[in-house]
């Protein structure tokens, strides 16, 4: 495939996630504290099934396992939102096989030892730790969206997003990945700025 229509295609799925960053931003600046609305789930689960189809294409172990993490959250939050029920039950099926089927055709496609070897020449231990770590902070979100029984983006969220982004950043520049560069670098901005409101929304400030 064309390595320009690759790009376009993971630059598209990043601008999915950064329209995510730009509603919540909006609203969360028109509300004075940080929110966690249904658009915000929606552009992260179409985002997902698309950076998952990228991540296939690039042959990128950490995107594959991190999205397929992170889908299932975005689900649970949609469902929390009382949107997942909305769309048809034949469109609910197909999306919810998204992850296990790229993986199990990228598997099919890549023998282990052949993973190990790009594992251990691609991957850095900090890109690793922030690539997983960025797509795993929904782990968290999830925790503290189930425990308020509704749809929730608590501080530790924005903290741990911040400290991740930083890292894909370095991952990035290593591994010459321009999407997840030009993505993770905008994506600091938001991050700090959702920090700040929080720290202005809290008792006594």
């Amino acid at each position: 495939m064309n390595q320009y229509l690759i790009y376009a295609l993971g630059f598209f799925a990043q601008g999915l996630f950064g329209a995510r960053s730009i509603v919540q931003w909006y609203l969360s600046e028109r509300e004075g504290r940080v929110v966690s609305p249904t658009l915000f789930w929606i552009f992260s689960l179409s985002g997902s099934s698309l950076f998952l189809l990228y991540g296939l294409i690039r042959q990128d172990v950490v995107i594959l396992i991190g999205q397929s993490i992170s889908f299932y959250i975005y689900v649970r939050n949609l469902q929390l939102k009382r949107a997942w029920s909305t769309i048809p039950l034949f469109f609910q099926l197909p999306l919810l096989a998204i992850p296990p089927s790229i993986l199990m055709f990228w598997f099919q496609q890549k023998n282990v030892s052949a993973l190990e070897v790009d594992t251990a020449i691609s991957l850095t231990v900090v890109g690793i730790a922030g690539q997983l770590l960025l797509n795993c902070r929904y782990l968290y979100q999830w925790y503290f969206s189930e425990k308020a029984n509704e749809s929730v983006l608590p501080l530790g969220f924005w903290i741990i997003s911040l400290a991740a982004s930083i890292m894909v950043v370095a991952y990035s520049i290593a591994r010459e990945e321009p999407v997840l560069l030009v993505a993770q670098s905008l994506g600091i901005v938001v991050y700090l700025r959702n920090i700040i409101i929080y720290s202005r929304s809290l008792p006594g400030r």
